[in-house]
């Protein structure tokens, strides 16, 4: 009973030291909180927005059609006589599903290969090195327009389109991570004991990559938003009338200069304040997770 005891002892001050970490880190930087406030913020909205929007975001209405913003309308309306902030509200969802859907999957694949090649170098390495730099040779966007021009503007494709070219980032981030770490002392201890070179990479050597590789995360998370927001504004991305970030501004573009200045700027600043938050959220997430802040 007493060893059960001093377990769950150890796991409970092991889960309260994680807690008082996150809470120290959040209060010594009020950027941080705000990031986190925001990103939550975003996050209800996807989940919760589209039931909580005052009208449905693809039901027009002709008699209120491209009406200024008003406390009937918040955002205004568009040309249909849609709502913008129910559309503005519940594109969130979409566009926060394409972002990390496409960074997952991304850094899954981008940490596999990278870790095999830092570890084990030889010829994986080389062939790894040289696939990588032929990808991050074209300019990224551009990358992307192609692989989506290629396979189709479906919301899928925008998806494994985003995470192809994000893929170089984790792979060369890990594999110079890896490769630093793996002659290390702690790295040899464990193999005295007995440790295989796979338990040993994913158990011991990858868990000290994540700190800087929260931080790209978080960027790249904003720049997939971007992304897919730049593929719907030249119409490769999303298709009308589904409710998207970018599709909403290439819609409202044609009508600033008749003085609809509402159907771009409040996507647009809705577009900008969620890449900015993801932007923040980084510095965070690597004090949070890197061992060597935990005091």
């Amino acid at each position: 009973m007493t060893v059960l005891n001093g377990n769950a002892n150890t796991g409970s001050d092991g889960k309260s030291s994680s807690i008082s970490h996150i809470l120290y880190v959040l209060k010594e930087n009020p950027v941080t909180l705000i990031a986190f406030a925001l990103f939550g913020f975003y996050v209800l909205s996807a989940i919760f927005g589209q039931y909580l929007v005052p009208y449905d975001p693809l039901a027009s209405d002709s008699e209120n059609v491209l009406q200024p913003p008003s406390v009937k309308h918040w955002f205004g309306t568009d040309p249909l006589g849609r709502d913008v902030f129910s559309r503005v509200i519940s594109a969130t969802r979409l566009d926060l599903m394409i972002a990390v859907s496409a960074v997952a999957i991304s850094f899954v694949v981008g940490s596999i290969l990278g870790s095999a090649a830092g570890y084990w170098g030889g010829k994986l390495d080389i062939i790894l090195s040289r696939t990588l730099d032929t990808i991050m040779a074209f300019p990224i966007f551009v990358l992307a327009m192609g692989i989506v021009a290629a396979l189709g503007n479906t919301i899928e494709n925008i998806v494994y389109a985003t995470a192809i070219i994000n893929v170089p980032f984790y792979a060369r981030l890990v594999r110079a991570e890896v490769n630093i770490r793996r002659n290390s002392g702690f790295v040899q201890s464990a193999k005295l004991s007995g440790n295989s070179d796979l338990r040993i990479l994913a158990l011991q050597i990858f868990p000290n990559t994540l700190p800087p590789m929260m931080v790209q995360i978080s960027l790249n998370l904003g720049w997939a938003i971007l992304n897919a927001a730049g593929l719907s504004f030249i119409g490769l991305g999303v298709r009308p009338p589904t409710p998207e970030w970018g599709i909403m501004v290439a819609e409202g573009a044609n009508f600033i200069v008749s003085g609809e200045w509402w159907l771009a700027v409040f996507p647009g600043l809705w577009l900008m304040l969620a890449v900015f938050t993801f932007n923040l959220l980084g510095d965070g997430l690597r004090d949070m997770v890197d061992p060597r802040q935990r005091t």
